[in-house]
């Protein structure tokens, strides 16, 4: 068997993730930028919002049929490479770098206020530094030991919580507080928003674009069909305009403007959702929803900036693997393949952001490096029009224009006309986003030059760590047991079993049987699924395979073919193997330890006990496509306990 580009990739991916981690940011955005939105667009908060979920409609067509052109992974960045060159790739890929980073902050600095839903000293002093330093020290654990693909099913419960949730305080506002007088009568009694705030506060709406961004970093590794990337352009859309119109007109019916002030924008800044519920009666209804919306948008915020780091570690592989950034920067984890450097600089600059206090001067970095980004996503959707006019797309965006041998997609140019201009806008009108913006644009291209001079590279050109083309060593049709292993002593136990039950089953037949010894490569959501393995876990590969293939051979009849696969998680990856290769049976180790040589067979599929299995072992069990056997060794044989057999080496 070759290196570890050996590994054949295992994806399993779809439209929930995809609408998952749209829906997420969607509503993020919600629970940590309302406050921020309505300080500056007072009572045309509303119409604000309007204008923002078409923006993000029109972005999520841009990239979905980006994405669908070039299915790689990158966002902004790819796009930008092909449609115009390296240097505007470093651009789009850094700008995006930045709101990441805001986003991450800003989330974690809107925890402490909704927690005080149930302790009001949670958002004061030492204990707020505290929850930064908790909320931030998970959140790059949670990242460096690496991302299971599974979190997506946890993401999309809590966005549909929180829909849940939205509805029923939007249904209840509305029925108690309705009247559109307090929108319309406070523009007469009170100064309406300046133009500049007014602007400001539509930029800073386009907060849950990020969504859109993050589920672009997932293009390497989903499978979705013309149809499904249309139902999650429609459901996600359709969720963004509704919940963001709804939510913002019952909020300012709740904490209405007055006197050209709303206290969304003032005492309930940081937490607005607790400020409209606390409006609503009885007041028992009322401290029922704050610690609903305050247990709710906590997890929720805490999840949000889970994905922002996950984006940072995604993003800045993608950057040191295409050379923009030095590689030390994107130095993976030895033991869980995680860019640990890039995750631990990301966490100490988000909670220097947090100590800063100034929630403005966030909001405005982000519109800073957003504006950049959707700007360049969208005119190089329109470029590859022209550039790229016959590639096969499996989504096109509608209403274009043809003009000569291309076309200009509306929507498209609607997107980049306003992502221009709101650019503009925060740079003539907010001087703090506009000096740490363009220093941290200054920097990162000082350094994407300096690293490219001393690599001896073009500024323009690409230049792509090489990769080998993704073999399988062996594919056998007809398998009957495919046999996992993980480099440990309770692996010889497993084989052995399996190479009785295929000796057996030789015996009876007419021909010999196969064992399939399969290695699996986990490889965390931080990182594409064709991601380096280290050198050292391919080595141990290896000898596990061998000696798997050792064991299993000195059975009669028997032989043993090996295969290393990639996978986001040891389970799926051996569910779908077994799926693909037709096999009778899985041989896995879960059984408590016994003094029988050789362990317990079970048959069929019934749910083990959970002291008896480990995560990997649950869901083999339950998923698999065929009959899975239990195997225990001897007491003090295996190197590790029964409740840890199903647990890959990371």
């Amino acid at each position: 068997m070759g290196a570890d580009a050996d590994a054949r990739v295992a994806r399993g991916l779809g439209e929930p993730a995809l609408f998952a981690v749209a829906l997420s940011a969607v509503v993020s955005s919600i629970y940590f930028g309302l406050g921020i939105v309505a300080r500056d667009a007072l009572a045309l908060t509303p119409v604000v919002y309007v204008a923002a979920g078409l923006f993000f409609v029109a972005t999520m067509l841009t990239y979905v049929e980006a994405s669908s052109l070039h299915p790689e992974r990158g966002g902004a960045s790819l796009f930008t490479r092909y449609a115009f060159n390296e240097l505007w790739s470093f651009v789009a890929g850094w700008a995006i770098l930045l709101d990441y980073l805001i986003v991450m902050t800003i989330a974690v600095f809107a925890v402490p206020s909704y927690l005080t839903a149930f302790w009001g000293p949670a958002d004061d002093g030492l204990v707020e530094m505290a929850l930064y330093v908790a909320v931030l020290g998970y959140v790059a654990w949670a990242n460096v030991r690496g991302v299971a693909p599974e979190r997506y099913g946890v993401v999309l419960r809590l966005a549909l919580l929180s829909l849940l949730l939205f509805a029923v305080v939007t249904v209840i506002g509305a029925l108690q507080l309705f009247d559109l007088s307090l929108l319309t009568e406070s523009r007469k009694v009170g100064p309406g928003p300046r133009l500049e705030d007014l602007v400001f506060a539509a930029v800073i709406a386009t907060v849950a674009c990020t969504g859109i961004e993050a589920a672009s970093g997932l293009a390497g590794d989903v499978r979705v069909g013309r149809g499904g990337l249309r139902r999650v352009v429609l459901a996600a859309g359709t969720a963004a305009l509704v919940v963001l119109t709804g939510v913002s007109l019952v909020a300012l019916m709740a904490v209405p403007v007055q006197a050209g002030v709303t206290q969304l924008g003032g005492r309930f800044v940081e937490a607005p959702i607790l400020g409209v519920v606390s409006a609503l009666e009885p007041e028992a209804l009322a401290d029922v929803l704050r610690l609903l919306v305050g247990l709710v948008g906590a997890l929720v915020l805490v999840s949000a900036a889970n994905g922002q780091m996950l984006g940072i570690g995604r993003l800045t592989y993608s950057l040191g693997r295409n050379r923009q950034i030095p590689s030390v920067l994107s130095r993976l984890d030895s033991t869980y393949s995680t860019p640990y450097v890039t995750i631990a600089i990301a966490a100490t600059i988000a909670f220097g952001l947090a100590l800063s206090d100034d929630l403005e001067f966030l909001a405005g970095l982000f519109a800073f490096g957003a504006m950049i980004a959707f700007t360049l996503a969208h005119m190089s959707v329109i470029a590859l029009r022209f550039k790229e006019p016959d590639r096969p797309r499996a989504f096109r965006i509608p209403l274009s224009v043809a003009v000569g041998k291309g076309s200009i997609p509306l929507p498209a140019a609607f997107g980049a006309l306003v992502g221009a201009a709101g650019w503009v806008s925060v740079v003539v009108l907010h001087e703090g986003a506009r000096i740490a913006g363009a220093a941290w644009m200054v920097a990162g291209l000082t350094l994407y030059v300096v690293y490219r001079k001393s690599q001896g590279k073009s500024l323009t050109q690409r230049f792509t760590i090489p990769e080998e083309a993704l073999r399988q060593t062996k594919d056998t049709t007809y398998a009957s047991i495919l046999v996992p292993v993980f480099g440990e002593a309770l692996d010889d136990d497993i084989v052995g079993t399996a190479g009785r039950l295929a000796s057996e089953e030789a015996a009876e037949g007419e021909g010999g049987a196969m064992i399939e010894a399969l290695f699996v490569h986990a490889i965390p959501m931080s990182l594409p699924i064709d991601a380096r393995v280290p050198p050292e876990k391919v080595e141990r590969a290896r000898k596990a395979l061998a000696r798997a293939r050792e064991v299993g051979e000195e059975y009669d009849k028997v032989e043993v073919a090996t295969a290393m696969v990639r996978g986001r998680s040891a389970g799926s990856a051996i569910v779908n193997e077994a799926r693909r290769r037709g096999v009778e049976a899985i041989v896995l180790a879960a059984e408590e330890p016994t003094r029988i040589r050789g362990g317990g067979r079970f048959g069929g599929r019934g749910v083990v006990h959970e002291r008896f299995a480990g995560e990997t072992t649950r869901y083999v069990v339950e998923k698999a496509p065929c009959k899975v056997i239990l195997t225990a060794p001897p007491a003090g044989v295996a190197e590790r306990s029964a409740s840890e057999a199903g647990t890959p080496t990371p």
